[in-house]
């Protein structure tokens, strides 16, 4: 079983910049793509961006397309989410996942292992 651990959500104001990391242990992770998650209060939780296992083919959700870029070490077992002219729309939990196979998805029910997320708010 893999264990993710996300990090780097906080306060920040709007057009700011924040970069969360997930750590991943626990399982092979260059063997499998990954992906950002957020949920907001009262909304269900929705695609961000995903990464394929050697990092060469990303995905992005249209709402962050040109301003969120997702990296990965695998290295450093780590996956990245840097977010750049962040929005107030932006403020959400953030969740970090492990996909079931090595190609970049955007849909939840592909990741079988999630993290426990870190919030991330937006405001003046």
């Amino acid at each position: 079983q893999v264990q993710l651990v996300e990090s780097g959500g906080g306060l920040v104001q709007p057009g700011g910049s924040l970069r969360l990391s997930c750590a991943a242990s626990g399982r092979t992770f260059s063997s499998f793509a990954m992906g950002w998650f957020r949920q907001a209060p009262g909304k269900e939780r929705e695609f961000v961006s995903a990464i394929n296992r050697s990092g060469d083919n990303t995905y992005y959700a249209d709402s962050v397309k040109g301003r969120f870029t997702i990296s990965r070490d695998n290295a450093k077992d780590t996956v990245y989410l840097q977010m750049n002219l962040l929005k107030p729309e932006d403020t959400a939990v953030y969740y970090c996942a492990q996909a079931r196979g090595a190609l970049a998805r955007m849909y939840a029910h592909e990741y079988n292992n999630w993290g426990q997320g870190t919030q991330v708010t937006v405001s003046s």
